[in-house]
């Protein structure tokens, strides 16, 4: 792991050092970066004393489709989070932030670069930031969070990637879907889901389709299978 006190984003830094051969399963992680950004171009604010760090994989020929890449990291955040903490009712959310109840304690961005995909993760250790369209919590807000630092949360989560990296790269996206239903919000769950090509729609939560796409159930009866949106929880 390497350590900087300050960055733009740890994403944008990896995606340049992407080409100078920056190793598979080093992770980056700043104390404090300035130019974070979360999936759909939101800005992620990212004070000192919580977790934002980037690491990167190599694909090879033989690796599955990258559809499922997404889940297996949300699946390694819940693991690692849920390992420090276990009485938390840490929960996952399509198709990677890591929720308790209606509020944010994770996300993660994932960018591809020729043959890589840089993932970066951010957690609220010490303090969650006001954000004006959705609640947000830090380990520290929980009880016996407080002692928890970024780098214990980066230190339980590298074994947990490095698993389920290797389950992805043996099972494909089948390995992986059935491990994040178990760690997400149950089945039948309301939901808003907004797309780039769609006006905002509302449903049932459904599952996941083979591919790791979100299915969500319509009042008329009707599914729609989600490849690519924004989801919240409805109460």
């Amino acid at each position: 792991m390497r350590l900087v006190a300050e960055t733009g984003s740890t994403n944008a830094d990896l995606k340049a050092l992407a080409a100078s051969g920056w190793p598979e399963g080093q992770w980056l992680r700043a104390e404090r970066q300035m130019a974070g950004r979360g999936r759909l171009g939101r800005d992620w604010t990212s004070p000192k004393g919580n977790l934002q760090a980037s690491t990167l994989i190599r694909l090879h020929p033989t690796d599955p489709a990258v559809s499922g890449l997404g889940l297996m990291l949300g699946v390694a955040v819940h693991a690692a989070l849920a390992g420090l903490m276990p009485s938390a009712a840490f929960q996952l959310k399509w198709p990677n932030d890591v929720m308790l109840g209606a509020a944010k304690l994770s996300g993660m961005l994932l960018e591809r670069e020729g043959d890589c995909v840089v993932m970066g993760v951010g957690v609220n250790v010490r303090e969650a930031p006001r954000l004006p369209d959705r609640e947000t919590i830090a380990l520290a807000d929980l009880e016996g969070g407080q002692g928890w630092t970024a780098d214990d949360v980066l230190n339980a989560l590298v074994p947990a990637f490095d698993h389920w990296l290797a389950t992805w790269r043996e099972g494909g996206t089948a390995a992986i879907v059935g491990a994040w239903l178990q760690r997400a919000h149950p089945i039948g769950t309301r939901l808003s889901v907004s797309t780039a090509t769609h006006l905002p729609q509302q449903g049932r939560f459904l599952g996941l389709d083979a591919d790791g796409a979100l299915i969500l159930g319509l009042d008329d009866g009707t599914s729609h299978v989600i490849h690519s949106g924004d989801v919240g929880v409805l109460p």
